[in-house]
């Protein structure tokens, strides 16, 4: 129990931190604070599994003759094959939680060489870098048992929010077969938020999906917005 308590420490970890840095990687690229993320709350559930990932990694291999070369190698591999299968989840429910399209090699949108190698670079600054700080987060969780307190009121609402999440996805996916397309997540949520700073409203950061007009109103704008050649 104490072992799967851990692991749901580091997932809460990367579910937090990977909020953050998308959150400006989002700004950085898009020039809009955009709340990242199939979720309402402030975390990606894709960071979580990630930093379990490189932590199940770097447990079974530290103390193997392994090169380290081949260990990130294999990283990088599973950090990729976590990214298409989540993609691929969203594809067969006719929405796109993010689009590599315009990148080179890609398959399907979902994976591409360019982020490959970013997860594989991650999974070298992990090993190298990382590791030691998580180990010894690892090492203080397993003598401060109370925080497991905490663990049980983000499991709660990290759950709370995946039912009212997918009730949300369940509208646009049904909206999207309807209408014979694929809806981008992040972009309808930009789009949301274009519209709102048109009419001079107010906009919801962490609830952009819940505004004045209905969800159905938005996605309308949105076909309109791809029918024109909008972005």
């Amino acid at each position: 129990m104490n072992l799967f308590l851990q692991f749901i420490f580091v997932f809460f970890v990367g579910c937090t931190l990977g909020w953050v840095l998308e959150l400006f990687f989002r700004r950085i690229v898009h020039g809009k604070w955009v709340n990242p993320g199939f979720l309402v709350g402030p975390y990606l559930p894709i960071y979580g599994f990630g930093l379990v990932i490189l932590t199940v990694i770097y447990l079974l291999f530290k103390d193997s003759n392994l090169n380290p070369i081949i260990i990130i190698l294999l990283m990088g591999l599973l950090m990729t094959i976590m990214e298409l299968i989540g993609g691929i989840i969203g594809l067969k429910n006719n929405v796109r939680l993010w689009d590599y399209s315009d990148r080179w090699g890609n398959y399907k949108g979902l994976i591409c060489p360019l982020f490959s190698l970013i997860w594989t670079l991650i999974g070298a600054l992990y090993y190298f870098f990382l590791s030691p700080y998580v180990m010894h987060a690892l090492d203080w969780f397993s003598k401060n048992p109370a925080f497991s307190y905490t663990l049980g009121i983000f499991t709660g609402a990290i759950i709370i929010d995946l039912f009212y999440s997918c009730k949300l996805y369940n509208k646009i996916k049904k909206f999207a077969k309807d209408n014979s397309i694929t809806v981008k997540y992040e972009q309808l949520k930009m789009s949301i938020k274009d519209a709102q700073a048109k009419r001079k409203e107010k906009y919801s950061f962490i609830n952009p999906f819940k505004q004045t007009k209905s969800l159905k109103d938005y996605l309308t704008n949105y076909i309109d917005e791809k029918a024109n050649g909008k972005k």
